[in-house]
């Protein structure tokens, strides 16, 4: 969108007579429509978008053990698929719970990246202060980005999310992939309440049960927890909250 190639109301053609716009493809987690969208682009503008949520490099500010991931400086081979696997299956891309989670924050508060942090003790809880890694100029963008992440809950890939809890509106995107045998099911998603907005990213690592409308129904009982303990009603700044994506393996 940033680049003028679509809008919310495009219809990409996936192939023969189908077709799919930007909220559909959201809402139901279509790949060929991401593969058709990444070829469009191609490699130099993907990596520019991706690096600028952060991809490739630490989310937290001095978080412990953090892991980078791996965003590739070079286009994948042909063989693998291209720029157009690497934007639909992710393929020869690593992302953390943290990256992710930090992006769809950004996304949730209007456009800034910001570095996370785990303060601990409560003179640190006292004391935080949010640090800004990078403004993204999206804020126009985000409404046309949002009705497919709120159609994902509401009927796409991530409905199970309201089988465990419908107080709040939640909007997310699924993931499910697979490498070596092993699968691996994502949900990113954050509640919008009277108090800001809450970030929750569930990664699952396991077999065949193991996608990302499992990771989504999950993401419910951790929503409806925070909230039967009254968490959506305590005092809490979206600007200054700490941000904790959580990461629940399977």
């Amino acid at each position: 969108m940033s680049e003028g190639l679509i809008t919310k109301e495009t219809e990409v053609r996936l192939g023969g007579r189908s077709h799919m716009n930007l909220t559909m493809a959201l809402a139901r987690s279509n790949n060929a429509y991401f593969e058709a969208l990444g070829r469009q682009l191609g490699f130099e503008k993907v990596s520019y978008y991706a690096h600028q949520y952060g991809l490739g490099e630490l989310a937290g500010y001095g978080i412990p053990g953090e892991q980078l991931g791996i965003y590739p400086n070079e286009e994948i081979s042909s063989k693998l698929g291209g720029v157009g696997k690497m934007c639909s299956f992710g393929e020869g891309v690593s992302v953390t719970p943290l990256q992710l989670g930090a992006l769809v924050s950004a996304i949730a508060n209007g456009g800034t990246l910001y570095y996370l942090q785990h303060p601990v003790t409560p003179e640190e809880i006292a004391n935080f202060q949010p640090v800004v890694k990078r403004r993204l100029d999206i804020a126009p963008l985000i409404p046309e980005i949002s009705d497919g992440m709120e159609g994902a809950v509401q009927f796409g890939t991530a409905r199970s999310v309201r089988v465990n809890f419908n107080e709040e509106e939640v909007l997310g995107k699924t993931g499910t992939c697979s490498h070596a045998g092993t699968r691996y099911g994502w949900f990113a998603s954050y509640a919008k309440t009277d108090i800001g907005h809450i970030v929750v990213v569930v990664f699952l690592e396991g077999g065949r049960p193991t996608f990302g409308p499992k990771a989504a129904e999950i993401s419910g009982r951790m929503y409806r927890s925070l909230y039967d303990h009254n968490f959506f009603k305590t005092s809490l700044s979206a600007d200054t909250a700490p941000l904790s994506p959580v990461e629940t393996p399977q």
